[in-house]
């Protein structure tokens, strides 16, 4: 394996004292529980009395942080339409497709930078603000990173449009002097406005030419003396060759031009046409590629890429995408000297310039404080076909590595985890495992968090984590004595003897209380009564009594009947049964047939004779009254039932 770059940078746990207690650790999914021991750390044995801590270390702090939501959520809609566009696109349709995602992905990232920006300025608490304004800086530098690399990989733009879009995006992200334009821009007399100058500056280094030349208009109808040379430099910057995005012109014809033009802008400098006027001169110079002129601006430019564009503009705007690293390291050693070493971002940008995609993605998964970057740019990177070669040492690629670290961190937040299942989805070699073994772990708090699980589950075809979470669903139920919930979820998970514990449960409770709860549910049984025998009698013990309640007494007297005679009723509730045949014997119509009689009869020495609990049975007074209740009631139905069968068959 690669060795490490560096050594990992030391976590500070505050409140933990390693000092003077051990800490013990467990590592998790998307944490470590780090906890202090009764472990002396000069190994004396037990340390002094005292109540221990546990520690939560969260390796992803960015997914609980509420501005963020919106990154997560809308960009997570970008990469599901992602991997479900149309294959089929080619050339390109593909390409533009592709641009388009980009976009949208930064379109994303500065809304969440402006709302970040807004809410730093409207709290007061100085720890927020810190935080917000931090965030700000990540995002800013997110957009900066990802921007180049759409132009660089994604739209792959050739020499030529390459430069176009090179100074779009320094326009876009180096906004520090956006105050100072619209300073100088709302003052009454602008060409006398101290930054006149630097603004007109600005727009010449951003190659703003329109823009500069309206400010120029102004300072020379301030000063007439200045005409002349006004309408020279005017003229140079009107007739500026710049590169089209319409390929009307091939390269050997803008070359050509742009050569005709700079050799007429140094004659100018020679000829010291603007010497009087030491900006003009200066902005001539600059129109001229004279580098030195333009790092005398160097507070204007403020970071050396924007230096590295505004050099190419004016000093070899043909420039190829393979030559850009020779000229981006050259700006970087000149703009920052000796005197400064390259940050993070510049290290990234320069790495993108040398089209070290690999390099881009490592500085990146360093650098940056969450996945969320790097997992969703190399998937962008790996539809664009340029990271098919790069396999990891450890199993998947290195797409696949980066989603499954990105959604395993939102497996650990409340509600985010949601989205975290669609990334599992979209990958093929470790995706289903790690959604196994993340969904197993959400915290079942609610019977809708549940079902929201077990949906997800059995969509998947997940079937041992879905009897899982039916069962833990079933044992919370049963714990808070809720039957009818119970019940519900055990049929769910198939568990015949969960089942049975509750439809025992359901008669214990019917016995108590004279009543079922969750009729509704039983009623409703249908096919799934057949998933225990106890389960079965239950649902067919409730029909008897709705039978009953309609009067059906015949159908009834069968069904109870058939409940004891095919035993699939628990013995001790035969008592029960039989007590519930009384009312049918005391009816004025006879109900019973003689043959039927007789099995109860059979039924109730059952009961009474030859089973453990007899002596038990007949030792309680108000079991021995039944007993006696009912054999009289057997007895009397026997003998209206010879009586009326014998008259039957006499007539």
């Amino acid at each position: 394996m690669e060795e490490v770059d560096a050594e990992p940078p030391l976590v500070v746990v505050p409140g933990a004292d390693p000092a003077s207690r051990q800490l013990c650790f467990e590592w998790g999914p998307a944490e470590v529980l780090v906890c202090e021991t009764r472990f002396d750390r000069g190994g004396g044995g037990d340390a002094a009395p005292g109540s221990s801590r546990v520690f939560v270390v969260r390796r992803d702090q960015d997914i609980y942080i509420q501005t963020l939501r919106k990154l997560f959520n809308e960009s997570h809609g970008i990469f599901v339409g992602l991997q479900r566009c149309e294959e089929e696109l080619a050339g390109k349709s593909r390409k533009a497709q592709l641009v388009q995602v980009s976009k949208n992905y930064r379109s994303v990232i500065r809304a969440c930078m402006e709302d970040m920006h807004r809410a730093a300025a409207a709290t007061r608490d100085p720890a927020l603000h810190s935080q917000y304004s931090t965030q700000v800086s990540i995002l800013s530098a997110m957009e900066l990173i990802w921007n180049l690399c759409e132009i660089l990989f994604v739209e792959a733009a050739a020499a030529g449009p390459l430069l176009l879009r090179l100074l779009d995006w320094i326009r876009l992200h180096v906004c520090d002097v956006d105050s100072m334009v619209r300073e100088v821009l709302s003052s009454e007399n602008p060409s006398k406005h101290k930054l006149f100058w630097n603004v007109v500056d600005v727009f010449v280094l951003q190659g703003r030419m329109d823009e500069a030349r309206h400010l120029l208009s102004k300072e020379a109808s301030a000063n007439p003396t200045s005409m002349s040379m006004y309408k020279v430099l005017d003229d140079l910057m009107m007739k500026m060759p710049v590169p089209n995005l319409g390929n009307t012109q091939t390269l050997t014809e803008l070359e050509l031009k742009w050569q005709h033009w700079h050799e007429e802008c140094q004659r100018y400098l020679r000829d010291g046409t603007f010497a009087s006027n030491p900006h003009m001169e200066s902005i001539c110079k600059i129109l001229g590629g004279d580098e030195n002129a333009m790092l005398e601006k160097k507070e204007l430019l403020t970071t050396w890429y924007h230096f590295l564009v505004t050099r190419l503009l004016y000093s070899h705007p043909t420039v190829k995408p393979m030559e850009l690293h020779f000229y981006a390291q050259s700006s970087m050693d000149l703009f920052l000297g000796e005197e400064s070493s390259p940050e993070p971002l510049d290290t990234i940008l320069m790495a993108a310039f040398e089209f070290e995609l690999h390099q881009v993605i490592k500085e990146c998964s360093i650098a940056l404080s969450n996945w969320w970057f790097v997992a969703h740019l190399t998937d962008l990177l790996d539809h664009c076909k340029l990271l098919q070669s790069h396999n990891l040492y450890f199993g998947s690629n290195m797409r696949e590595f980066l989603l499954l670290e990105y959604a395993s961190g939102l497996f650990s937040h409340h509600s985010l985890w949601q989205l975290g299942v669609d990334y599992f989805d979209h990958c093929r070699e470790y995706g289903r495992v790690y959604l196994e073994l993340h969904i197993e772990r959400i915290p079942l708090n609610t019977e809708q968090k549940a079902l929201k699980v077990l949906r997800i589950c059995e969509q998947r075809h997940m079937h041992e984590q879905v009897r899982s979470i039916c069962k833990i669903m079933a044992m919370k139920a049963l714990r808070n004595n809720r039957l009818g919930s119970a019940l519900s979820w055990s049929i769910r998970a198939k568990d015949a003897a969960f089942a049975t514990l509750i439809s025992d449960r359901f008669l214990k409770d019917y016995c108590e209380r004279g009543c079922f709860s969750d009729l509704d549910l039983i009623d409703n049984l249908g096919p799934s009564m057949l998933l225990s025998d106890r389960l079965t009698f239950l649902g067919k013990y409730r029909e008897f009594h709705r039978l009953y309640g309609e009067k059906r007494f015949s159908e009834a007297a069968k069904l109870l009947l058939m409940l004891m005679t095919a035993h699939i009723a628990p013995c001790s509730f035969w008592m029960t049964l039989l007590t519930d045949a009384l009312p049918l014997l005391e009816q004025k119509e006879v109900i019973f047939s003689a043959e039927q009689t007789y099995e109860l009869m059979q039924c109730l020495e059952d009961l009474t004779a030859g089973k453990p609990d007899k002596q038990k049975l007949l030792d309680d007074d108000v079991e021995i009254m039944k007993v006696e209740m009912l054999r009289l009631a057997l007895a009397r139905n026997l003998a209206r039932v010879i009586v009326k069968e014998g008259t039957l068959e006499g007539s």
